[in-house]
């Protein structure tokens, strides 16, 4: 499968700033992939998976990148949160009471 390009253009002195800090052009593409990925990812626009394969990084090394900028990796709504409580403890309930016949 063939691949494209996304060029991002900036001013030279912002550039050379950036440089200045020892960031290459390849440092900034990283990092501007990782940035990408994780904001898509935020917004719902990319899969974990196509977000990781966007940011260049492996699917446990960019759940770490989201864990390490404060990114869930799910998220639950109230609702969703208590249909789960009450599943562990009618789990837990049915485990307890196998146990003790």
């Amino acid at each position: 499968m063939g691949s494209k390009q996304a060029i991002i253009e900036m001013a030279e002195p912002l550039y050379l700033s950036l440089s200045a800090l020892g960031l290459t052009e390849e440092k900034i593409a990283t990092e501007s992939r990782k940035l990408l990925a994780l904001k898509y990812f935020k917004d719902s626009l990319l899969s974990l998976g196509k977000a990781a394969e966007l940011s260049g990084l492996s699917k446990w090394n960019f759940i770490e990148y989201l864990s390490d900028n404060g990114i869930p990796i799910a998220e639950y709504d109230k609702d969703e949160i208590k249909r789960e409580i009450d599943t562990v403890e009618e789990i837990t309930k049915r485990l307890q009471s196998d146990s003790s016949e």
